[in-house]
């Protein structure tokens, strides 16, 4: 694999805490909802970002 440049991985480390921070807000979102059709979406949507991360994080291995 290529090595990439500081500014890729500067744009990656932003793409990472973009991630985790909407992930952090939708289990918020969901804890705080009492519909149960709301609350699933936002624990869908955490679970999509959740694996946007993971998927960021595994490439940089």
């Amino acid at each position: 694999m290529a090595s990439i440049t500081s500014k890729e991985l500067s744009a990656i480390s932003d793409l990472l805490t973009m991630e985790e921070n909407v992930c952090a807000k939708y289990r918020a979102y969901a804890a705080q909802t009492q519909d149960t059709q709301l609350k699933n979406l936002y624990e869908q949507m955490a679970g999509t970002h959740q694996r946007h991360f993971d998927e960021l994080y595994t490439n940089l291995k």
